[in-house]
């Protein structure tokens, strides 16, 4: 066992992992509920590149390190301690490549292309966190890509995805919000022809 002692067991759509944890560290005993429920509500496939924001034990970086390699997996958290059992769980479920940064929100992140951005964020603050997280995802995904959160608060979160985002949908599961918000491919103006089409239909009419 680790230091603090702590062994979480979980069986996530099949994959059975096993992490330390510290009895500091959010939901130490079991895999949270929240977390579960955000994992059933998204696909992550091969091709994915996804980055586990508020990382913790790392249950999330690590369940999907089984599904598309370390290599595709980024995982980062505020806590010196949550970075430190991150990296070991990972060694320990035989996905140690995954790259882990400690730092607050994106502070350490240097990549910009993901195309998954998973989260669940600290409930007992300010919406502060949570600001920096949503604000910054948009940028560090790639158009078509969907930032994931999950929370038991749903209007504040409702309104900020869907100001920074331009929309999102809510599911609501086990007492929890899974938002999903994709960073939609701009759409251009329309065509200056059809303007000029337009104008020029104007113009005889004056």
């Amino acid at each position: 066992a680790s230091k603090g002692g702590l062994i979480l067991n979980a069986v996530i759509n099949g994959i059975t992992l096993t992490l330390d944890a510290h009895p500091d560290m959010f939901s130490p005993n079991s895999p949270d509920t929240g977390t579960l429920a955000m994992l059933s509500s998204v696909e992550i496939n091969k091709g994915d590149k996804l980055l586990d924001l508020g990382c913790g034990s790392g249950i999330v970086g690590i369940y999907a390190a089984k599904l598309i390699g370390a290599e595709n997996v980024v995982m980062t958290d505020s806590s010196e301690t949550a970075a430190e059992f991150a990296e070991k769980n990972a060694e320990k479920n035989g996905v140690g490549g995954i790259k882990i940064y400690c730092g607050s929100a994106y502070e350490k992140v240097t990549e910009s292309d993901f195309t998954l951005i998973l989260s669940n964020p600290p409930y007992h603050t300010d919406f502060s966190v949570a600001k920096a997280f949503i604000e910054g995802g948009y940028h560090r995904l790639i158009y078509g890509g969907k930032m994931v959160m999950v929370t038991k608060r749903a209007d504040w979160y409702k309104n900020k995805l869907t100001s920074v985002f331009g929309g999102v949908k809510v599911t609501e599961l086990n007492g929890y919000f899974v938002f999903v918000a994709e960073k939609r491919v701009q759409r251009k103006n329309p065509p200056q022809k059809e303007k000029n089409k337009l104008s020029k239909k104007l113009l005889r009419k004056y």
